[in-house]
């Protein structure tokens, strides 16, 4: 059965865990569009490969793809960490 942690913010995520996007953060207006551009849209099933020790960057994989995210970009996207 699957199970959902809803609306954390990606820099709370693992190395290794997979997750969906469940939107942006407010304030974050300024990177919506930027993420948007990237594929992150809401929905959109990702897995958090690493982090950057200080939290910058992160990378993730999504739509068959790796991307390397800011912390600022980090910070305004909401995740929902899916476990199986």
């Amino acid at each position: 059965m699957k199970g959902v942690n809803v609306s954390m913010k990606l820099r709370d995520m693992v190395a290794g865990a997979a997750g969906r996007v469940s939107g942006y953060a407010e304030g974050g207006a300024a990177y919506r569009r930027k993420l948007l551009s990237m594929g992150l849209t809401p929905g959109t099933a990702f897995r958090m490969v690493r982090a950057a020790p200080l939290g910058d960057p992160v990378e993730i994989e999504l739509r068959g793809f790796r991307l390397s995210l800011r912390k600022a970009e980090a910070e305004a996207l909401l995740v929902e960490e899916v476990r199986p």
